[in-house]
């Protein structure tokens, strides 16, 4: 009983998990503007909630994010190619959907971030990070309402 109460706050705890990673790897990006030779990053979010809960039922190749190069999870181009691991967000899958993206403006010394592109994501992010800890904050509200038989 106290699962079906708590499985809603778990799963949205997840999702700020993974929304954290993802700020956090825009800034890095944002941040790393002007290297030379630096390649952008992005957290295919999807994928890593679905690894997250345990839904992921994919296996092989996955195409679905059109964000990041490699066409697959991890930046894989085949099924038979090792995943890449490691990183802060791995027990949440964060950093094992951590993709290279597009280069749209190619760039003289190898730098593939587009700082207006980078900056819509981090406020699209920051907005649905605070969504999530709305989410949450009403959760908990209603649990608490609940036990106090309001």
């Amino acid at each position: 009983m106290i699962t079906n109460m708590t499985s809603g706050l778990d799963f949205q705890a997840k999702a700020l998990v993974l929304r954290a990673e993802r700020q956090r790897v825009i800034a890095s990006n944002i941040a790393n503007a002007d290297t030379p030779g630096y390649v952008a990053r992005d957290l295919n979010f999807k994928d890593a909630m679905l690894q997250a809960t345990g839904a992921d039922s994919s296996s092989g190749l996955r195409t679905g994010n059109s964000n990041s190069q490699g066409g697959g999870a991890n930046g894989m181009t085949h099924p038979h190619h090792i995943a890449l691991s490691g990183g802060a967000g791995a027990s949440l899958g964060g950093s094992s959907h951590l993709a290279y993206t597009v280069q749209s403006q190619p760039s003289l010394d190898g730098n593939s971030v587009d700082l207006d592109r980078e900056r819509a994501n981090f406020t699209d992010n920051a907005v649905r990070y605070e969504a999530t800890l709305r989410f949450i904050n009403g959760q908990s509200k209603t649990l608490l309402s609940a036990i106090q038989g309001q």
